[in-house]
């Protein structure tokens, strides 16, 4: 039948609403807050009934510039989302029992409206708690808000804040892409090719792409590094770095990332390291397709003396004035201190 799947579907769709499970047991969310003072970061981690981590001196500090007290009570959602995470599971499961591809359909569809659902509610709890302040708050800053991310990082004075999802929301991800996938496969094999069957491949292939990180431009006057936490001033130097979990660290001076990834050890959760380049102001490459020049003459921010060019050519133009020695990354990278 057309509309059946098939045994192999339906033990991967129960494996992926049985996965929900758990959200019961892991936390969903987290926030992530570092600062010079705090260089190891505070987190705070948002259950479906509860949060949890470094809340209290996250209060502590929010108190001084006027937001609100952070707790359970904030959160009406969370007396009700243990139903909801059932009622999924129950869906799936139904799905995966009948072998019904409507049921699967609809478990995808409504997954993909509660998901939408959620960063709208992240969304507007950030702004009304960003902005709603205490005109009494022993520090003000004018038109200032502190609206924290819904997903990725956002500068708010001299914290860097990182918004992403934890153990138990990349499982709920991971759950709707593979029943997405198989209902994609079940419908390739039917070969339901309907105009709006392919519009919803289009709108589910769109979602399923749409949260992965990407390298952001320097903003002047907001932006700082990750290692010398000097406020970023000069787009033609630095760089940034994409962890496999999404952070995304920007660096004033290609130095000071080359510091942190020997410092940190952290190599091995880098998904992508990217330099700027020198003649496009604000414009990343890949490291391993740059080019370096090193030379006295060049005036990084932290004095590295380091400049990154898209091609051969350019680097070579620029040595005859900024006399200097060309590596490639890895060179550069295991070149002594």
């Amino acid at each position: 039948m057309k509309d059946t799947l098939s045994f192999t579907s339906r033990i991967l769709v129960a494996f992926a609403s049985g996965a929900l499970i758990a959200i019961y047991f892991l936390p969903a969310w987290r926030i992530d807050l570092f600062a010079p003072q705090y260089p190891e970061g505070l987190t705070m981690y948002i259950w479906i009934n509860k949060l949890s981590g470094d809340v209290d001196i996250i209060n502590g500090l929010n108190h001084y510039i006027g937001m609100k007290h952070i707790s359970a009570d904030m959160f009406p959602e969370f007396k009700f989302m243990s139903y909801v995470v059932a009622f999924f599971i129950a869906l799936g499961l139904t799905a995966a029992i009948t072998g019904k591809r409507k049921i699967l359909l609809s478990y995808i569809l409504l997954s993909l409206v509660g998901g939408l659902f959620v960063f709208y509610d992240l969304y507007k709890w950030g702004y009304e708690y960003g902005h709603n302040l205490d005109p009494k708050a022993a520090i003000q800053v004018p038109g200032l808000s502190y609206q924290p991310p819904v997903f990725g990082h956002k500068r708010l004075l001299n914290f860097d804040a990182y918004s992403f999802p934890d153990v138990a929301g990349w499982i709920v991800f991971g759950a709707v892409a593979l029943a997405s996938l198989v209902w994609l496969f079940e419908w390739y094999k039917h070969k339901s090719q309907s105009p709006k069957m392919t519009a919803l491949l289009l709108i589910i292939s769109t979602m399923l792409i749409s949260c992965k990180t990407s390298s952001e431009p320097f903003v002047i006057g907001v932006d700082a590094c990750q290692v010398c936490k000097m406020g970023i001033v000069d787009t033609k130097y630095g760089g940034e770095l994409i962890t496999k979990k999404g952070k995304l660290l920007k660096f004033d001076d290609i130095g000071c990332m080359i510091k942190h990834l020997k410092t940190n050890s952290s190599g091995s959760i880098i998904s992508q390291a990217l330099t700027m380049d020198y003649l496009k102001s604000n414009h990343f490459i890949p490291v391993d397709s740059a080019w370096f020049l090193i030379s006295p003459d060049l005036k990084s921010p932290m004095n590295s003396h380091v400049a990154a060019f898209a091609d051969l050519s350019s680097v070579q133009n620029h040595q005859t004035k900024y006399p200097g020695e060309i590596l490639k990354w890895d060179a550069l990278l295991s070149k002594p201190d």
